[in-house]
């Protein structure tokens, strides 16, 4: 696939066909995903492919706490978990409808993805916010691997529920020490294929010189 059709044309998939995903594509698409650029080209990333179906349920439980407090900010017009002025519900209405924690044991591909700490460079660690810096060590790695399942024939999504609950998920997942949970993918052969995608335009988004600037554009 060329590759800005993949990144035009790359929608979120949640929904899945019963058509397996078999080893070697997964490991395919993960060839690909690898050369992304890391800081210090250290790759710091792990990946664990998880078929068990217990572990999956598991996964899928201490998810789903996350998914309603999310969906409850959401409903009442906040940004949920944003680091700036986040307050959280003072009730939250359990067990909210999410196709994938509900069908979990079926989804052809589920993995976790983790960073080794010890291999990113944390620029921002030291400042008066929450750090940011250090997904760029491995973020693209992780669109990597989505742009190569798209030229599969795959769709997918990418999750960080689970990191919100990173100390419950760790050991069951054998998260090794001084890793941080980045993100959970779930992939498979899309029921359907978004490909018309809505996103701001450039000159929302982009000034000169300064971010007070004058828009910038052609």
């Amino acid at each position: 696939m060329e590759i800005r059709e993949a990144i035009r044309t790359n929608g979120t998939v949640r929904a899945f066909t019963d058509e397996p995903v078999d080893n070697a594509t997964i490991t395919s698409v993960l060839d690909d995903a690898r050369f992304a650029p890391s800081g210090g080209n250290r790759q710091p990333w792990r990946v664990a492919v998880v078929g068990d179906t217990m572990l999956r349920r598991e996964l899928a439980m201490l998810m789903q706490p996350v998914w309603d407090e999310y969906m409850e900010t959401a409903a009442a017009g906040g940004n949920p978990f944003n680091v700036v002025d986040y307050v959280k519900p003072r009730e939250i209405t359990p067990n909210k409808a999410n196709a994938l924690l509900e069908n979990i044991d079926s989804i052809p591909v589920v993995l976790a993805v983790a960073a080794d700490l010890s291999k990113v460079a944390m620029m921002d660690a030291e400042l008066d916010r929450a750090p940011v810096t250090g997904g760029a060590s491995i973020y693209p790695f992780c669109w990597n691997l989505m742009l190569s399942a798209r030229a599969h024939g795959l769709g997918g999504v990418m999750t960080t529920f689970l990191s919100r609950v990173e100390p419950a998920a760790a050991p069951a997942l054998g998260l090794p020490e001084h890793h941080a949970l980045v993100t959970t993918i779930f992939l498979g052969h899309p029921v359907h294929q978004p490909t018309k995608l809505t996103r701001d335009p450039v000159e929302s988004f982009t000034t000169v010189d300064r971010f007070d600037g004058p828009t910038f554009g052609p």
